[in-house]
C-alpha cells in the first residue's frame, strides 16, 4: 500500500488537510474565518481606514486578485509548490508550507468606502488599506 514511511507521512497530511477542510475549525471573531487558511490575516482599523495584513511569501502577483463587492473583501490567488517533483525520487519528510489555489474573506465594516483600496506586497506581507467614507469620520462643528 505505502512504499515508504515517507508516502505514509505525506498520506497522512492529506488526510488531515482534507478533514480540515470538511470541519473547519471556527474563526477568533465574528469577521474572520476558519484558523488555519492561508494566507494568515490581521484585520484592524485606524480612524481613517481599515487595514489588512495579509502573511503571504512566495506568491506570484498575477495569479492574485484583490476585489471588494457588497461589504466584502476577497483575497483569492495560487502559490506554485517549491517542491521537485515525485518522480525526481526524493524524499519529503514534512511538507507544512500551503500551496495550490486559495480565496479569504473578510466581512468590512459598513463605513468601509470600496472605491478607496489600496494593496501593495513587500516581502511576503500584502497590506491592504480601505478608506473610511468621510460621512463616517468625525468632524468638528463650529458653533456661532
Amino acid at each position: 500500500m505505502f512504499r515508504s514511511s515517507a508516502d505514509l507521512f505525506a498520506e497522512l497530511n492529506r488526510m488531515q488537510s482534507l478533514l480540515d477542510q470538511a470541519f473547519p475549525a471556527t474563526g477568533s471573531s465574528i469577521r474572520a474565518g476558519a484558523r488555519g487558511g492561508f494566507p494568515v490575516l490581521n484585520v484592524g482599523t485606524t480612524p481613517t481606514a481599515i487595514e489588512v495584513q495579509a502573511l503571504a511569501p512566495g506568491l506570484d502577483l498575477d495569479k492574485l486578485e484583490i476585489t471588494v463587492d457588497r461589504g466584502l473583501l476577497v483575497i483569492a490567488g495560487e502559490r506554485r509548490s517549491d517542491l521537485p517533483p515525485p518522480a525526481e525520487r526524493s524524499g519529503v519528510y514534512a511538507n507544512e508550507r500551503f500551496t495550490g489555489p486559495f480565496r479569504r474573506v473578510v466581512s468590512l465594516p459598513e463605513d468601509a468606502d470600496a472605491a478607496r483600496v489600496e494593496a501593495t506586497y513587500r516581502d511576503g506581507l500584502l497590506r491592504i488599506s480601505v478608506a473610511k467614507r468621510e460621512s463616517s469620520l468625525p468632524r468638528r462643528i463650529e458653533v456661532n
